[in-house]
């Protein structure tokens, strides 16, 4: 149960950043890539369609994760994607929860998770 949870959230990772950087992998790179991780192809599918090995599938797999990571190093895009999208979460429990708060206190809250949501982009 607990390798299924990281897979998937390995998956996750790989899925984000994919969205975030994937049009700055090649053609070639995107078709492979998208096929393992968002398709869910073996390796050895994708190397029979595209005439290679099932090692150069592999290894071009590494290479753009490795190249995607790098990416996030640099950009944190995925991060502050992450970040606003739990504070926006945290605004809306907020809400929901709108009749036990004092109304002061609730728009007290609610700006400083604004303010910070605005800082991080």
């Amino acid at each position: 149960m607990m390798f299924q949870v990281i897979k998937m959230d390995e998956l996750l990772k790989q899925t984000l950043l994919y969205d975030f950087y994937g049009e700055l992998l090649t053609t070639h790179q995107k078709e492979i890539y998208e096929q393992v991780i968002l398709e869910d192809y073996s390796l050895s599918e994708i190397a029979k369609e595209a005439g290679i090995s099932r090692q150069s599938v592999h290894d071009m797999i590494k290479r753009c994760n490795k190249t995607l990571e790098g990416y996030e190093k640099k950009l944190h895009l995925v991060e502050k994607f992450m970040s606003v999208k739990e504070k926006v979460h945290q605004i809306d429990t907020l809400l929901e929860n709108y009749e036990d708060q004092d109304e002061k206190e609730l728009i007290k809250m609610v700006k400083k998770l604004s303010g910070e949501i605005i800082e991080e982009l």
